[in-house]
Order: C-alpha cells, then structure tokens, then sequence
C-alpha cells in the first residue's frame, strides 16, 4: 500500500535545530493529510503537527512558533523544521499520512520513527 521512510533525527544540544523528512511511496491514489507525532518511553503519541491537502496547519502548544511543518507534492513529502529545541522536545518522531491508495479505499499510515534526543 503506502510506505513512510523518515530521516533526519538525531543528537542535537539545547537551542539547536533538526529538520525531519517523510517520504510517502508506494500505491498512493491520494494523501489528505500528513503529521508528525511524538512519543516518550511509557506515554502516548502526541500530535506535533498536521498538515492537509489544502495547506491547513495545526501546531501542538508546545511546539507553535519553534517547529515549522511544510510538504513537497510533488515529491510526497512533508518536513519538520524543529528551532530552538528544548529537552523536553526528546522523543522517537513518527510520521503520519492518512492517504487512499485506491479511489475508494484509505487508510493511516506510520513511519518507523526516528529518534530525537536534545541534550548537553
């Protein structure tokens, strides 16, 4: 159906940034809506930021005027820039696309996570 493949985590110190990607391929008719979401060890995932087929954005709280979400259609893409990071900001990152892979049929699909860790 549809396959994520994420990039771009990583070690990054207070204050720094990290640009995550999302690459959707596989059999996509159409994607409504891209996201990041955010998992700590032993909690739920969290919404970060979403991203729809007509440039609608949503931003958690915590994250609004320091993460930036855009998307690439042409390439089926969607970005995460993270400023200004924080520690509370570490967790594994995960992408999300709500896409039909036929005229018809849709579904949720998740990236494998990436890794975010902001420390000193």
């Amino acid at each position: 159906q549809v396959q994520l493949v994420e990039s771009g985590g990583g070690l990054v110190q207070p204050g720094g940034s990290l640009r995550l990607s999302c690459t959707a391929s596989g059999s996509i008719f159409r994607i409504v809506s891209m996201a990041w979401y955010r998992q700590v060890q032993g909690k739920e995932r969290d919404l970060v930021a979403s991203i729809n087929a007509g440039g609608n954005i949503n931003y958690a709280d915590s994250v609004k005027g320091r993460f930036t979400i855009s998307r690439d259609n042409a390439q089926n893409t969607v970005y995460l820039q993270m400023d200004s990071l924080k520690p509370d900001d570490s967790a594994v990152y995960y992408c999300n696309v709500y896409a039909y892979y036929t005229n018809r049929q849709w579904d949720a699909f998740w990236g494998q996570g990436t890794q975010v860790a902001v420390s000193s």
